[in-house]
């Protein structure tokens, strides 16, 4: 079987899984997005290892379903954008600083001392609490559109505070990397990190808000077969790109930026309908489904199933204290400060994107390094059905 002809077929085995798995999560009363992680759990190594059947001989097949389970993240992200208002992520500044702030500091603290009591070395320790400390803003967007919830104040705070909570992240690892990796990096280069983000979000917004209308409704005049689609596919795919070349930020920043900077769109509507097409009936499937194929739990030893649930229960209550007290401080009630908490458990990209620099700068080890992408695919589980749970006041009406 020719390498084509393996990818589509792993391509249709992975979407059917994907979507079956959303169906039945939904018929049980749960968000779909549960069920697609759940079907790529069994797809994956620890159960019926898909990759390893005899006739997907490609080598190169993981990598490729993984391009577009990051085209997946980065189409749902900015669809998240989407659907917000300026105005009121404008309006929730506040308490999502809050929350992001606190969203950052629990997890290192926690994560820093709980390596330190053990006997890992300050560095390690530190490189640890940086990595629990992000999220993934990618599933409770997803749980929250399911729900009809993303447009409250609450789905609000908590998408604002997890894309501030990873900016921070992201920063701190950039501090990190120029400090220690790099042999000792000065105050210059500290700097420098921290003007490439500003000028990002400033010059970025900026022409958006600016220029993006006008590009947009100059676009929609012109005789080009879903010219409207095709514009926000590029605009979201350029400020993704720009968010992690020129900006230092992860790419997921970047399109999200962008989804909302066209929410100011009278076009949105238009946009949104068909870049959602593509994403929700391919790319978002293929996200989801990727990150169970990731986990491999059949070679777990009693000692690192011991390590998976040690981090486990530090990502799940700082982040769950962090949001949390964010939340109350910015004036939430308890209830919803749970909520914000639980939406931010969730780890994803950012998560793995920090462990890979700390393996390939030789901070953490394998067993480390399997242990977080299930910590990974553990938030990622508990966080749909528990925020679910926290919403539904009157079952009727989620």
């Amino acid at each position: 079987m020719t390498p084509f002809l393996q990818f589509i077929f792993l391509l249709a085995v992975l979407i059917f899984a994907a979507k079956t798995g959303g169906y039945l999560s939904q018929r049980l009363g749960q968000p779909s997005v549960l069920g697609e992680l759940l079907a790529g759990l069994l797809l994956g190594p620890t159960f019926l290892n898909l990759y390893g059947l005899p006739f997907l001989t490609d080598s190169h097949l993981p990598d490729s379903i993984t391009h577009l389970a990051e085209v997946g993240v980065l189409l749902l992200l900015f669809i998240a954008g989407m659907e917000l208002h300026l105005s009121d992520l404008v309006k929730a500044g506040k308490i999502a600083s809050y929350v992001g702030v606190s969203g950052v500091l629990m997890p290192v603290l926690l994560g820093f001392f709980a390596a330190r009591i053990v006997g890992t070395d300050t560095q390690t320790a530190l490189f640890l609490g940086l990595m629990l400390a992000a999220t993934s803003v990618s599933i409770s967007a997803q749980t929250l559109m399911e729900m009809n919830k993303l447009q409250t104040r609450v789905g609000i705070i908590m998408l604002g505070g997890a894309v501030i909570d990873d900016i921070l992240v992201l920063l701190g690892l950039s501090i990190f990397s120029a400090l220690v990796l790099e042999g000792g990096a000065g105050l210059d280069q500290v700097v420098w990190i921290l003007v490439r983000m500003l000028l990002y979000i400033l010059v970025g917004g900026g022409l958006g808000l600016v220029l993006l209308p006008k590009l947009l409704q100059r676009v929609s005049r012109l005789p080009i077969s879903e010219g409207l689609v095709a514009a926000g596919l590029i605009i979201a795919f350029l400020y993704a790109w720009a968010a992690e070349v020129l900006g230092g930020m992860a790419a997921i920043t970047g399109s999200f930026l962008a989804g909302i900077l066209i929410s100011r769109s009278a076009l949105r509507e238009r946009i949104q309908r068909g870049i959602s097409t593509a994403a929700y009936g391919f790319f978002v499937p293929i996200f989801f489904g990727n990150v169970g194929l990731q986990a491999e739990f059949s070679t777990f030893g009693s000692n690192q199933l011991l390590l998976l649930a040690g981090l486990s229960v530090i990502a799940v209550v700082s982040k769950l204290l962090g949001g949390g007290l964010g939340a109350l401080a910015g004036g939430l009630s308890l209830r919803e400060a749970v909520q914000v908490g639980v939406g931010m458990m969730a780890r994803g990209e950012v998560i793995l994107i920090a462990a890979t620099i700390g393996i390939n700068a030789g901070l953490i080890g394998n067993e480390l390094f399997s242990s977080v992408v299930g910590v990974v695919l553990i938030t990622t589980l508990l966080t749909p059905p528990i925020l679910r749970l926290l919403y539904r006041e009157n079952p009727a009406a989620v």
